[in-house]
């Protein structure tokens, strides 16, 4: 009797689409909150840093959460009515918050177990002034921001002066200068290699901005990128090669605004950039795609998050889903830039009725998937799956698949290991029939 091998083949590189694992959200004291800044924690947990109620006056409010979105504690901050919470770093033993209180650039390190003030400090760096975000180094921290806001209300972009100041680890200021021949508002910093990478907006924000600078506060090099109209550059993160990668929105050669993405390598030269927006297909004369956080994935990628919806009289349908409800929109690209990936997450996803939804800010977490900070009113936090280390059959998360992951399967079948991924044929069980789809993977 001959036998015969069945072999379904499937595509070399097969993705599985991201999916909500758990939505929370907590509020301040006050009408709203708008969280600004995301970040996964060493214990797994999540801590999102904004605002509760409007400027001005609003408090700076932080939320941290367990790795189930659960609140563990949180804290509104406030001197006067004119406070900002704008980001965070983590430190060995606490949490760095970034922002203002009563006009003047703050930090403000919390315990991590109970969220208790170690220490605040103020700095007024001249006029209505705020740090954006701050990065550790051998020599301390370096906090970028602005001083000389014009626009002192607008949360974002306030038409300041770029200013940079260098601290040594409880907060005491050794040096500072203004940056704004060079940039007008440094919202991200970096440090990789010795060297710090600023981002951030040229004046009346017509470009996106970068520069890298040494710890002496020596500028390398700064460049300016984008088209003949506003690129407004909200987000910056690094990949592993040291690309840099810059996210936010623009309305050079677009209708209205859609989300832009580009790829540098760490020299400041373009490798790609991309537009993308309306991805809800209604009349792209209306909507607006705003991003405001990206993160380098594990493959020379990256993942862009951004808000999409319309702020106009205009307001058009598709059964349950209204343009003038926002989105979440969270954009996967590859290596080179080709988009692989598109999704929308609302409200509806999980419940019945429609409110927005609008995606602020994003960090991975270490299951592959991602953790987005959701503007709902409050400070949402949707937990995602599938972000990266997704690739079907990449079972050891190398980014390949060959004979490796085939005797990591063969031993998960023998009940010799463990490791995420092993359903390959996705049927809710981890057998034969998922080694032989993995090895059909590989000839296909």
């Amino acid at each position: 009797m001959k036998r015969i091998l069945l072999i379904i083949y499937l595509p070399l590189f097969l993705y599985a689409e991201p999916n909500i694992d758990w939505f929370e959200q907590h509020n301040g004291s006050g009408e709203e909150s708008h969280g600004h800044y995301i970040m996964t924690c060493e214990d797994g947990g999540f801590l999102q840093i904004g605002e509760s109620d409007f400027l001005p006056n609003s408090k700076l409010y932080i939320v941290k959460t367990n790795d189930n979105g659960q609140l563990l504690w949180d804290r509104e901050i406030n001197i006067g009515g004119h406070n900002l919470g704008n980001s965070a770093i983590e430190l060995d033993d606490g949490y760095l918050i970034c922002g203002a209180l009563n006009r003047n650039s703050a930090l403000i390190k919390l315990d991590k177990e109970t969220g208790e003030t170690i220490f605040s400090e103020t700095y007024n760096n001249g006029g209505t002034d705020a740090f954006e975000h701050a990065t550790l180094t051998p020599n301390g921290i370096v906090a970028v921001g602005y001083v000389y806001a014009q626009d002192s209300y607008n949360t974002f972009y306030t038409e300041g002066q770029g200013f940079i100041m260098f601290l040594d680890i409880n907060g005491n200021e050794i040096n500072s200068f203004n940056l704004n021949s060079y940039i007008s508002q440094a919202y991200r910093i970096k440090y990789i290699n010795d060297e710090l990478i600023i981002s951030g907006l040229t004046e009346e924000a017509f470009d996106f901005k970068v520069i890298k600078m040494n710890l002496d506060g020596d500028i390398l090099w700064h460049q300016s990128y984008g088209g003949n109209d506003y690129d407004h550059c909200f987000g910056m993160d690094i990949g592993q090669d040291g690309s840099i990668f810059l996210a936010g929105h623009t309305l050079s050669g677009t209708q209205n605004w859609d989300t832009y993405t580009i790829k540098l390598d760490n020299n400041g030269n373009l490798i790609w950039d991309q537009k993308a927006g309306n991805p809800r297909g209604f009349n792209p004369q209306y909507i607006h795609d705003e991003a405001w956080g990206i993160k380098a994935t594990n493959d020379g990628g990256c993942v862009t998050i951004a808000g999409t919806g319309d702020e106009y009289n205009y307001s058009e349908c598709n059964g349950n889903d209204c343009s003038d409800t926002w989105n979440a929109y969270l954009i996967k690209f590859n290596n080179n830039g080709d988009i692989e990936w598109e999704e929308t997450f609302s409200s509806l996803d999980l419940f019945n009725y429609a409110y927005d939804w609008a995606g602020e800010d994003i960090d991975l977490t270490d299951d592959g998937g991602a953790i987005i900070a959701i503007d709902s009113g409050q400070f949402g936090f949707l937990k995602l799956n599938n972000i990266q280390n997704n690739m079907i059959g990449d079972i050891n998360n190398d980014s390949s698949i060959d004979i490796l992951d085939v005797v990591l399967l063969v031993n998960i079948v023998l009940g010799v290991d463990q490791a995420d991924g092993a359903d390959i044929n996705q049927d809710d069980l981890i057998n034969i029939l998922d080694v032989v789809q993995l090895i059909n993977i590989i000839l296909a």
